[in-house]
């Protein structure tokens, strides 16, 4: 089964062994799970991750709620990656989504009456989680009002985000979360 219709998941490949168990790249994944997953915690990582990041697209106002917008969004994302890298656009979003996920983050913790940060790992399922969340941030931060297209935007975020580059949206809170976490340590 191919991506879109266009692209193998077979030659998809995740570096990072943090995350490579939690982002599902198998060829017989359903693109439409009809949210089978949320029965049980940890059971979207068996989502395809690119239905996982069809959903992170749909949480913002104009396209709340509308998955096939938002597949159509991904899916022109997807031609424009290809055609700005000449590689599988699943594997630049495999890449993204490894450089993009903290690896420590912030809690609080109450000792009496005060409050104290404590750094602690991220755990790999919701560093993708993380990833994803703000790759669809940055997108639509860089076309909401603005003239470039959402497909535009997140084809943008995604290859900067994999070339692990400072003007990109989520590696620059990436960036931002591990530094309140060594701050906190």
């Amino acid at each position: 089964m191919k991506v879109f219709g266009k692209w193998e998941n077979i030659e998809t490949e995740v570096l990072d062994p943090g995350v490579r168990g939690y982002m599902n790249l198998a060829p017989k994944a359903v693109m439409h799970s009809g949210g089978k997953h949320a029965k049980q915690q940890f059971k979207k990582s068996e989502q395809h991750i690119v239905e996982r990041l069809v959903n992170k697209m749909m949480r913002k106002e104009k396209n709340t709620g509308k998955k096939l917008k938002a597949y159509a969004i991904v899916e022109g994302a997807f031609d424009i990656i290809a055609k700005k890298t000449k590689e599988n656009p699943l594997t630049v979003l495999g890449q993204a989504i490894a450089n993009a996920g903290p690896r420590e983050e912030v809690v609080r913790l109450k000792y009496g009456g005060i409050t104290v940060p404590k750094a602690v790992d991220t755990a790999p399922q919701r560093r993708v989680d993380t990833a994803l969340m703000f790759i669809a941030k940055g997108a639509h931060a860089a076309s909401f009002k603005k003239t470039k297209t959402a497909e535009a935007a997140l084809a943008d975020e995604i290859i900067a985000a994999a070339n692990r580059d400072v003007k990109s949206y989520a590696i620059n809170h990436k960036d931002s979360v591990e530094r309140v976490a060594k701050a906190a340590r």
